[in-house]
This record gives C-alpha cells, sequence and structure tokens, in this order.
C-alpha cells in the first residue's frame, strides 16, 4: 500500500510538469515543504501537507484512512494547480471608467434592434411602420417582453422615452391572442382594457395614440374624460369597443350610471402612476380596483393585468405601489431619475439687484429670433399672469396654461402653441403642463425655480424628447441658489434627483455648518488653553528660582499672584492683548464680508454657474 499510494502521488506530480532534482529515491516527498521559486504561494500548504502525510502512510502501513486522506489531499491540489491554470475572467462591470449605463444599453441595443425580435406580429408592425418607428427605445426593449409574458409590471422611464407604445403595443397583441384562443369578442359596454390617466390632456394624447395603431391592429377604443358631455360618452359606451381611455373619475361615473361593467376588464394600466398617487387619486383608484380584486377571487375567473406607468418614481409612491399591487415586478431604465443626455441645462444666477423679467427677456430674444417654441414656468399663477402680461407689453405673443383657464381653453391655447404656422410660440404655464403632454419644444425656461428636483425633471422632460435636441435655463434667485446647486452637481456626477428639495438641501447645509462651527469652537478652545499654559508656565517657575528650588511648585502659584500685582512682567500681559486681537479681528472680517454681498447691484447682470454672463452669450 505505502508503494502505491507513493507510486500514485509521483504520478500526479509529474503530470503536472513540476521536476524534482537530488531528491532521495526513497523519500520523494520530504523536501516538498522548500518548493522553487516557480510554486504558486497559495498552493503551499497543500504540499506541506502531502509531505507530512507521507511518513505517517510509511510508519503506519496497515491505515487505509491515512492513505484516503493523502490521495484527496492530491486531489485537491491538483484541482488548484489547473484553476490557477486558467486566465483569469474579467467582469465588465468592475473595469475602471466603464458607465454600467452604456453597458446596459449596449446590451439592449444588441438583443433587440428592431421591433421584429420582440415578437410583434405583423398587424402591429404594420402599424409602426405607417407610424415611421423602427428601433425601438430602451423602455422598449424592456418593457414589451415583459407585458407579452402577461406580468404585472412597473415601467419607469424618464419622460419622452416611448412608455406609451411600450404597454399598448403588447396589449393589443394579447388582445388579439384572446380572441383566437379563448373566443373573446368585441361587446359593448364590456372593455377589455382601461387606460386611467390622471389629466384630460393625457388622456387625449393616449387615445391619439391608440387610434394610430387601431387602423392595422384591427381594434376600437373610445375617449371617456372629464371636461366633456357625457351624453356622447354614453353612445359611444353603447357600440361594441375594446378598449377605454379616460380619467378615473368619469369611468367611475359611467360605472355607477350603469354605462359601462367590469366583467370582461383584463388589462389595467395606470399611465403617469406616481401623479395619481400625488394628486389624491388613490380613493378613486382603490375604489375602481375593489370590483376588480373581488372577480379575481373567483374560481373560473383569469384575473387581470395590471400595468403602472411612471416618470419619477419616490420612495413614499412606491410603498403605495406595493402596498395596492402586491407581487408587482418593477422595471426601470438607466435614465430614470437623472438628466436628460440631448438636453443642455444652464443655470443663471441672480444677485438680486436686477429685474427678473429683464432678465427673461434678455433669454428669450435670442431663441425666439430663431423660431423656437419655448415654455416659461411659473410657480403659482399670480406670477405665470405677471409674465404673461410683461411679455405682452413687449410685444412677445402667448398663450396661457394653469388651472384658472377652463379646460375646453386650454385644449384651444394648446393647439395654438404647437401650429407651426401660428403667432404663438411662447406658453406660459405652471407645472400642471409639467406632466403628459407630448409637445415639441424646442427651450423650457424655468422663470420660477422648483422646490423640488421632481418637478424640475418633469419640466425638463417638455424637451428633447424621444432623442431630439433641446435646451433648459433656470432663472436662480437668492432663496433658490443651494438647491440649483445640488441639482447641477449631482447632474455633472450623474447621479440620482430622486429626493432632493428646497427643505433637504437647507436641513444638510445646517448640519454642515453647525458640525464645522463645533470644529472650530473646539479648535479656538485648545488654542486658548495652549496660550494659558504657556503663560502660566514662566509664572509658576519663577518663585521656584527664588527659592532656589526649595518650595514645590503647588505652593509657587500661591505667591504668583502679588507678584503679578506688584511688578507685572511683560511677557503674561502681551498675550491677552493678541487674543482680543485675533478675535476682533475675525469679526471684522466676517462683517466685510456680509457687507461686500449686500452690495445693491445697479446694472443688470446677470451671471451664470458656469461663469458665463448673459452679455458675453448675447454677444
Amino acid at each position: 500500500m505505502v508503494g502505491a499510494s507513493r507510486t500514485i502521488l509521483s504520478l500526479s506530480l509529474s503530470s503536472s510538469r513540476f521536476t524534482f532534482s537530488k531528491i532521495p529515491h526513497v523519500f520523494p516527498f520530504l523536501r516538498l515543504h522548500k518548493p522553487p521559486s516557480r510554486f504558486h504561494h497559495a498552493f503551499r500548504p497543500l504540499c506541506a501537507a502531502a509531505a507530512t502525510t507521507a511518513p505517517t502512510s510509511e510508519t503506519n502501513a496497515a491505515d487505509p484512512d491515512q492513505l484516503k486522506h493523502t490521495i484527496l489531499l492530491e486531489r485537491l491540489r491538483l484541482r488548484h494547480l489547473k484553476e490557477s491554470a486558467k486566465p483569469p475572467q474579467q467582469r465588465p462591470s468592475s473595469v475602471v471608467g466603464v458607465d454600467e449605463d452604456s453597458i446596459n444599453r449596449k446590451k439592449s441595443r444588441k438583443l433587440f434592434e428592431n421591433f421584429e425580435e420582440l415578437g410583434l406580429s405583423e398587424e402591429v408592425m404594420g402599424a409602426l411602420q405607417e407610424l415611421n418607428i423602427e428601433v425601438p427605445t430602451e423602455i422598449q426593449c424592456i418593457g414589451i417582453p415583459a407585458v407579452m409574458e402577461r406580468k404585472s409590471v412597473v415601467l419607469g422611464s424618464h419622460t419622452g422615452s416611448g412608455k406609451t407604445l411600450a404597454y399598448l403595443l403588447p396589449i393589443v397583441q394579447l388582445m388579439r391572442e384572446d380572441e383566437a384562443t379563448l373566443g373573446k369578442k368585441t361587446k359593448p359596454r364590456r372593455p377589455r382594457t382601461v387606460v386611467l390617466c390622471p389629466t384630460r390632456e393625457l388622456s387625449e394624447q393616449v387615445y391619439r395614440v391608440a387610434k394610430s395603431i387601431s387602423h392595422h391592429a384591427r381594434f376600437r377604443s373610445i375617449l371617456v374624460s372629464g371636461g366633456s358631455r357625457i351624453r356622447p360618452q354614453e353612445d359611444s359606451l353603447n357600440n361594441a369597443i375594446d378598449m377605454v381611455v379616460g380619467t378615473p373619475g368619469r369611468i367611475l361615473q359611467h360605472i355607477e350610471e350603469g354605462n359601462m361593467v367590469y366583467g370582461d376588464i383584463a388589462y389595467l394600466v395606470l399611465d403617469e402612476a406616481d401623479t395619481m398617487f400625488d394628486r389624491g387619486f388613490g380613493p378613486e383608484i382603490r375604489k375602481f380596483l375593489a370590483p376588480l380584486n373581488q372577480r379575481a377571487l373567483k374560481t373560473n375567473d383569469q384575473g387581470f393585468q395590471t400595468v403602472l406607468v411612471t416618470a419619477t418614481m419616490t420612495t413614499a409612491v412606491q410603498k403605495l405601489v406595493d402596498e395596492e399591487f402586491q407581487g408587482i415586478e418593477h422595471l426601470r431604465t438607466s435614465t430614470l431619475h437623472k438628466k436628460i443626455a440631448n438636453a443642455r441645462h444652464d443655470f443663471i444666477k441672480l444677485s438680486g439687484g436686477e429685474d427678473k423679467l429683464e432678465a427673461l427677456l434678455q433669454v428669450l430674444e435670442p431663441s425666439l429670433a430663431k423660431g423656437s417654441k419655448v415654455m416659461v414656468f411659473c410657480n403659482t399663477l399670480n406670477s405665470s399672469r405677471a409674465v404673461d402680461h410683461f411679455l405682452s407689453e413687449n410685444q412677445i405673443s402667448t398663450v396661457n396654461y394653469h388651472g384658472e383657464v377652463p379646460a375646453e381653453q386650454r385644449v384651444e391655447n394648446l393647439k395654438k402653441f404647437k401650429d407651426e404656422e401660428g403667432d404663438c410660440p411662447t406658453l406660459v404655464c405652471t407645472d400642471l403642463a409639467a406632466r403628459g403632454l407630448d409637445l415639441d419644444v424646442d427651450h423650457v425656461v424655468m422663470f420660477d425655480f422648483p422646490k423640488n428636483s421632481i418637478d424640475y425633471l418633469h419640466r425638463t422632460g417638455r424637451t428633447a424628447r424621444m432623442g431630439a435636441k433641446g435646451k433648459v435655463t433656470s432663472l436662480v434667485s437668492r432663496k433658490d441658489q443651494m438647491l440649483a446647486g445640488r441639482i447641477e452637481e449631482a447632474m455633472r456626477n450623474n447621479e440620482s434627483l430622486e429626493a432632493l428639495t428646497t427643505d433637504n438641501v437647507r436641513r444638510d447645509a445646517a448640519r454642515s455648518q453647525i458640525t464645522q462651527e463645533k470644529g472650530r469652537s473646539v479648535k479656538q478652545i485648545r488654542e486658548v488653553s495652549k496660550q494659558r499654559n504657556s503663560r502660566d508656565k514662566p509664572a509658576s517657575s519663577s518663585p521656584a528660582r527664588s527659592t532656589g528650588g526649595k518650595t514645590p511648585v503647588r505652593k509657587s502659584s500661591s505667591f504668583s499672584k502679588p507678584r503679578k500685582a506688584s511688578s507685572p512682567p511683560e511677557k503674561s500681559s502681551k498675550p491677552k492683548r493678541k487674543i482680543l486681537k485675533t478675535v476682533g479681528s475675525r469679526s471684522i472680517a466676517a462683517r466685510g464680508k456680509t457687507g461686500s454681498d449686500r452690495r445693491p447691484g445697479k446694472k443688470l447682470s446677470v451671471v451664470g454657474f458656469r461663469g458665463k454672463s448673459s452679455s458675453a452669450r448675447a454677444s
């Protein structure tokens, strides 16, 4: 047995291409604890273990367990040698200087270079050819296969990325498959797909896209939204329908009046889901979902599929979605909560001495001279009216879009703004126009800076849509400079803009200021204590010198006070004056800084965060 084990081990070493010179024939493994320099350091313990087991196997030849142990150790050593011979595999995500988002985009382009690879039918492909759409976007590459697999998903992507087609195309194909397999047919008052939108404008936009697909895909859709007459909608619901697009309040009203039935609803879409939950549509959505959930509990019912679409998803909204739709899958693109790559972002800092309306006029004149479409965002109705009145006085034609404008008038204003031959290239609006509107805007101007980063993302989403180029200019007053600076820094670093608000930024700045002040106070206390110690040392050593060192140091401190009164030393008085001067100089310097910042500007000077003034840009 000993000879056999020795032979096996020697053969294994020879197979691994290692040669040993000057090794005795009787004990071939006695010198394995000193391997050559070309051995890998990680394998020395295994060789040493094999060397230690060889003599024990010779001394105890009758023990078969020792032989098995030796063979197992040798197999492990050979396995490690084979693994070390393989070249190390490089992971693309760990490569320095390579962005993971770009890697994901390349993968999506390689997988789906056209819509045919997504598994769409010929009817749907015909509709896409009529729309002149050939290459799918990132959210379409992610969302279409997931919806085709009949999964309940949340599709998250930036505005203008093609989310409407990402859910309409697969749902239309699924309805056609249900007709072929389950024998479902189009019936009056019994839609199979319901699309809920927060605003009337977004409902009309989704309805137009559905109508453009329906000619080739052969399905019937109707629009049911608030702000319109109910009687024509009742007549439309009495006909055979496949899809209903509308607002939650008006659809619930038709259900209560018996004009619409839940029975055949198989697909439910919540477009701009974050807006619906933020603006208080939660009770209406729960009211609409209650009968569907009760119907899904029945044994013969096949349930319904839910698709949520959003451009932003905060943590609070995500919790609500997970509570209402348990088990739903979140699908997000790499551009969610990040700046739009095709848009140029300019932040113009206003010191406070110049007129903000004049600064707005300087920003608008170059864009209007080129014939560009411009949207001017304001935070309040009063601000919107002031901007509209000022631009009208300067011979700039505008249209309004805010809450006090009637719904029908808002639709007419949007038509005037979209008309290429019209004379209204400027739209003055509030955040009501920041979500859900598909507009071809070249320049977005923020007269009032938003209160949080989510509103900033929605406003900037009105331009640079579907790969087009755009421009975003923000007029930043002194109160908004902290938030604007943080947003600009995050965009420069390609970070997420999910949870940046004015309160959060101010709170973080206050915390950092408090910590800095604490650090400064600690340093000042240490410096003062050091100066006091250095001042007390000569005072404590002087009485010791006069007495010849007989008195202890503790008693010398009691005699230092009368000596100061009789003949005060010059060294002890000078440090006090220096401390007072340093403290006074700091307060004077601080006052000087605040005074220099408050100098009133006589001339209009709009200075950007990038270091370029508006006059330099105009020239």
